[in-house]
């Protein structure tokens, strides 16, 4: 059974989530206020949290800078704000997906599963690690490395690469990757992809203001280049 920690400072909001996703076989873990986060994920490892931004104590933005360096299962933000500024930001510090509220309850159902989904670990009967130069994909313990450095990703992070490293050379359009990473239809607007692309290279190497490993394609997409990780 996954262990979900919610974190949400409405007590009524919390009670009805956590009923719901009791009723959906999750143990939900709940906190009122951020100053007890950081200890009770370092304890206990949920296996994802729902976080609210605006929070007594601690605000979610502070509290995933603290944790994401040792925390690698999926966060969520699940808040009311609904700014493009704080959208953004919460992917960028490393959160997963962010939620605004209020949300149907089966399509918050959706998200959680989806996250979950793309952390389970998957045992490839053929080749478990895909290697261009330095850098190297160990699908079989989800695992990048660069100069034989672990790299530090999120789960979207991880599918992402995953996805550029199977297809070197070939597009892989915007569309492509909100269906496959994800998980959910491109709207047009949404720039998830767009600052996960951006972490990457920073996380990888490239260069920022002129990349080379991983190519955006304007008005396509972006390719992973097979000669520059040589």
């Amino acid at each position: 059974m996954d262990h979900i920690l919610l974190v949400e400072d409405d007590i009524r909001l919390a009670e009805l989530i956590t009923q719901f996703l009791e009723q959906n076989n999750f143990r939900v873990s709940v906190l009122n206020e951020g100053g007890g986060v950081i200890d009770f994920v370092n304890t206990h490892q949920p296996n994802l949290i729902l976080l609210d931004i605006m929070l007594p104590q601690l605000d979610g933005f502070s509290i995933i800078r603290a944790i994401r360096p040792t925390f690698s299962n999926p966060i969520m933000f699940l808040t009311a704000k609904d700014s493009d500024f704080d959208h953004v930001k919460g992917l960028e510090i490393g959160a997963d997906d962010y939620i605004i509220k209020p949300i149907e309850p089966h399509v918050l159902l959706a998200r959680i599963n989806n996250a979950l989904r793309r952390v389970q670990p998957v045992i490839e009967p053929r080749e478990s690690k895909i290697t261009f130069g330095q850098l190297c994909v160990d699908k079989e313990n989800r695992r990048v490395t660069l100069a034989d450095n672990v790299v530090d990703l999120t789960s979207h992070e991880y599918e992402l690469i995953l996805l550029l490293v199977s297809h070197p050379g070939e597009v892989q359009t915007r569309e492509k990757i909100y269906q496959e990473v994800i998980g959910r239809e491109y709207d047009g607007f949404d720039r998830s992809v767009d600052v996960r692309i951006s972490r990457l290279r920073k996380k990888l190497g490239d260069d920022i203001e002129t990349p080379n490993r991983i190519i955006t394609v304007w008005g396509k997409g972006y390719v992973l280049s097979r000669a520059a990780w040589e």
